[in-house]
């Protein structure tokens, strides 16, 4: 994708194959890319946890130690938010159906191009920017809209109040629509800390927010608890 001279992007390769891991590698560095590689799936954990700073993973399904499904679920918890584009030699519907369930943003078959598996990790990227990068402007939640450029809402014409923080929690949902996004990415990307603290302080802004965009708070709509790791934000699903 293009790149600015300030600007690198960082990958994380994962596959047991050699040949087409290290076929990745020298292509993606031609690119420009920052490559890291593993070939099993504790590697990739291990390399999960250390990288400071990563763009976007490809992830081969049939791994020695953990398959790519474990390591997709495991990278989760431990608060990984990079994209994921998995990589595998099966074809079946439940294969990919499953990846996608366990927060995989996209999935390729073997054997792909590899030019078209770059065009598929630019979209996956832009798609997947953080806030900061991608900024967004009207966004419509039910009968509530939201100007994240001005900070206003309304249900309506009735004005809706939110925090400024309550504005960042929201659009940084919105932004992760339809990943899991753990408690320690909030506190890192929206509180911009990496020390704990106590769950309660984030599960009551939380709280908050959805008072003032469910119809029915106590049954959310929009922002679902995924217990034990932190929340989602989806409305494809809403009428």
């Amino acid at each position: 994708m293009a790149k600015t001279t300030e600007q690198t992007y960082h990958m994380l390769i994962v596959e047991d194959d050699d040949d087409i891991l290290m076929g990745l590698r020298d292509y993606f560095d031609m690119q420009e890319f920052e490559v890291e590689t593993a070939s099993d799936g504790e590697e990739a954990l291990e390399q999960m946890k250390s990288m400071d700073d990563c763009d976007v993973v490809l992830l081969d399904v049939m791994l020695p130690k953990k398959d790519g499904f474990q390591v997709l679920e495991e990278s989760q918890q431990i608060g990984f938010s990079a994209p994921v584009i998995m990589i595998t030699a099966r074809g079946e519907q439940e294969s990919k159906l499953k990846g996608f369930g366990l927060g995989a943003d996209d999935y390729v078959t073997k054997p792909f191009n590899v030019e078209e598996l770059a065009a598929r990790v630019k979209a996956v990227m832009q798609r997947t920017m953080p806030p900061s990068e991608a900024p967004m402007d009207v966004y419509e939640i039910g009968e509530v809209e939201v100007n994240f450029t001005t900070h206003e809402a309304f249900r309506g014409e009735e004005e809706i109040n939110f925090t400024a923080l309550e504005f960042d929690i929201l659009r940084y949902l919105i932004q992760h629509k339809g990943r899991t996004v753990t408690r320690k990415q909030l506190l890192r990307d929206v509180w911009g800390i990496d020390e704990s603290i106590i769950t309660r302080t984030i599960d009551r802004h939380m709280a908050s927010v959805r008072k003032k965009i469910e119809p029915d708070p106590s049954s959310p709509t929009y922002i679902e608890t995924v217990y034990g790791i932190g929340y989602r934000f989806d409305d494809s699903n809403v009428g």
